[in-house]
């Protein structure tokens, strides 16, 4: 995987990305941070505090918050680069 998804189940932003980055083929892993302590540590860590989601973090450790689809097929390019 190149980068996490860290999301809760009740999140429209976060279906919506889900269901985008799946059509386009795209695969994560995804961690519900209503199920796990140490991701609201880093979803806030992230987010000034804030549970924001979606957060995403990649594979190089930088992140994205509420990310369109397009920006996350962008990241996902330079990382391959």
């Amino acid at each position: 995987m190149s980068f996490t998804l860290y999301s809760t189940s009740w999140c429209g932003p976060c279906k919506r990305l889900k269901a985008q980055l799946t059509e386009l083929g795209i695969t994560f892993q995804e961690i519900n941070i209503e199920e796990s302590p140490e991701a609201v540590t880093i979803v806030e860590g992230i987010n000034n505090g804030n549970q924001m989601v979606p957060t995403l973090v990649f594979s190089d450790g930088t992140a994205m918050t509420n990310p369109s689809a397009k920006q996350v097929r962008e990241k996902l390019t330079t990382l391959r680069r």
